[in-house]
């Protein structure tokens, strides 16, 4: 049921967003070398590697590390990337991964290949089990302000908890914390 309501939903999804994604694209490509989309290494389901798209925000020389470990993202972005992060604009192109099966709408955040502190913790508890998510439970629970093991404890909660009625509450608690811009750090 939840992969049938994830294909569903991104396809209209990107059916609707077809021209902001377009807009997006093209003023990424205006204002930054490099490609308009970021490929970035992640791990999925059972802690194996995809590729995860997002609208290029960094500039192209910026390491492949957590955004938290940098010494000043802020001079890495690229002229738009503040907007697209604070509006979260930059995460639209996780939509192909979504309709993929690479995704979910929710679930635990993807870690990036070499947060090996994360991935350890999540496989330890049972998260990597759970396919991960555009958002999720520690997500509206704190975003980029939460320590790792807090973090965890909530993909378990999320774990423990799953269900259609969750993920749609926690879909609607995404869409108000994305208004408000609340837990973006950078």
């Amino acid at each position: 049921m939840k992969r049938l309501f994830d294909f569903l939903l991104s396809l209209i999804s990107i059916v609707i967003l077809a021209f902001p994604i377009a807009l997006i694209a093209t003023f990424v490509k205006l204002t930054t070398d490099g490609s308009v989309l970021y490929w970035s290494k992640r791990i999925g389901i059972n802690n194996v590697v995809f590729n995860m798209p997002k609208f290029r925000s960094m500039k192209v020389d910026a390491p492949s590390i957590a955004t938290h470990l940098l010494k000043d993202p802020e001079n890495l972005l690229t002229p738009i990337g503040k907007f697209l992060r604070k509006s979260s604009l930059d995460e639209l192109p996780q939509l192909w991964s979504i309709l993929k099966g690479d995704m979910s709408f929710v679930g635990p955040r993807p870690a990036l290949f070499n947060q090996e502190d994360l991935i350890e913790l999540r496989t330890i508890k049972g998260v990597d089990k759970l396919v991960p998510g555009l958002t999720g439970w520690a997500q509206i629970n704190g975003r980029d302000e939460l320590p790792i093991p807090q973090k965890v404890a909530l993909d378990v909660e999320y774990l423990n908890r799953q269900s259609l009625r969750f993920d749609l509450y926690i879909l609607g608690l995404t869409f108000i914390k994305v208004i408000r811009n609340d837990g973006v750090s950078h």
